[in-house]
Order: structure tokens, then sequence, then C-alpha cells
């Protein structure tokens, strides 16, 4: 398996409308924006992005040519999304609703994910609100591991799920289940950053799970690379 290239957090995308309540990129938009452009994307490529907020990252991928699919459940992220859209004039068809039911009987050559994975106290997912985008359950892998199960029906052969998230999720987990799936998966991007306001307010609780080590306040983050075998014979 090839080594993970260490990488210093990326400036985020900047310059986006990003209301109250959306996901505002950080650094794993800007880590993912990173492995997204390792893809050599261009027209033609069909790309899906799943939890596309702002549409940071799905508008990446349409200044580079791709048709693009950005999906969200939140509406509040498909508005700003579609008036990021028209305001930048890169096209993208923006879905609102969960990324399993939106995309089925659909495959993609490059589908990217940040999915919430932040561990939280609360195991079941909010319904509503801005945590939507960053709560995880308590492991932090409830999106994660849906997406892992239905990643190969989304690839065409030869297709690539771009996926970034915590080090505290169990990147390896990540990479197993992949494989498990019938994909080839490896980790090949990482990256150190500071926590941020979630992980802040629930350090004791992190902490008593065994999750982070006392005073521990930086946060690795790494790129999860898929992809599905392509077709034999021709």
């Amino acid at each position: 398996m090839a080594s993970a290239l260490m990488a210093a957090a990326p400036a985020p995308p900047t310059g986006l409308y990003v209301p109250p309540g959306v996901y505002r990129p950080q650094a794993d938009t800007g880590l993912l924006a990173r492995a997204l452009l390792h893809e050599g994307i261009g027209p033609g490529t069909d790309v899906m992005d799943i939890g596309t907020g702002s549409g940071a990252l799905a508008l990446l991928a349409a200044s580079r040519g791709a048709r693009v699919t950005a999906v969200d459940v939140s509406r509040k992220a498909v508005t700003a999304a579609r008036l990021n859209s028209t305001r930048l004039g890169l096209p993208l068809s923006v879905l609102h609703g969960d990324f399993a039911a939106v995309s089925r009987g659909r495959r993609f050559d490059i589908v990217l994910a940040n999915p919430p994975y932040v561990p939280s106290p609360r195991a079941r997912l909010p319904g509503r609100g801005p945590g939507r985008a960053w709560e995880g359950g308590e492991a932090g892998r409830e999106v994660i591991d849906r997406i892992c199960v239905r990643a190969a029906a989304l690839l065409r052969p030869g297709g690539v799920l771009l996926m970034v998230h915590s080090a505290l999720c169990g990147s390896r987990t990540t990479v197993e289940h992949l494989r498990r799936a019938g994909l080839s998966a490896e980790i090949t991007m990482r990256a150190v950053v500071p926590w941020g306001p979630v992980l802040r307010s629930r350090r004791a609780w992190l902490e008593e799970q065994g999750l982070v080590a006392a005073g521990e306040d930086r946060e690795g983050l790494v790129i999860v690379r898929a992809e599905r075998p392509a077709r034999s014979g021709r």
C-alpha cells in the first residue's frame, strides 16, 4: 500500500455565500479539495458530492468541467449551493435528501464525501439544525459506515471514492470496510489541525471514552481513497 502524503492543512475555498446553519468550508474541505485535484478531473467526469454544504467542492469540480451532482440533507445548504452555483456561473445539479435515495440507479466517476464524523455523547443523529453537518453518533461513524456500504454501487468501474474524516473515527476501520465491499482502499493524505469549538466543548467526554489523551488539542484528518476495479476484458 502506498504511504500517505503528510499534508499541512490547506486553505479552504473562500468567497462563497455561507449562511448561518450551513457548514463553512474548513481544513477538511481544503484537504479533500487537494485530494480531488490529484484525480485529474475534466470535461466528461461525472462527480457526486455527498454533504455538499455551501457547494465548495462541487464547484471546484465544476470549474474543471466535470458534471456534478451535489447532495445535502439540509435545505439551507441546498439553497446556498444553488446560489453559489448561480453567482459563479458554474452549473451544478443540487439535490435535497439522503445521498443513497437520490442517487439510486446512478453511478459516478468520482464520489466526494465529507460526512459528519465528530463522536457524540448522543447516539441518535440530529434531525435538524447545524449539528447535522458534524454529529456522527457515538463512534462518529454513523454516516461513514453507510457510505462504505453504498460506495461500490455508486461508482462506475474504475471510479474513485474520496472521503475525509477524523482519525478519531478509526481510519483503518474505514479502509477495511471498503475493502470488504470489493474496493481497493488506502489512506492517501493526512493533516493535523487544531481542535475546533465542537471538540473543545466535549473534551471531558472524549477523554472518558479514551478517544483522546488528557490535554490533547490537535486532531488528525485523513483522506481515504477507494477505487472500484475496472472491468476485465472489453
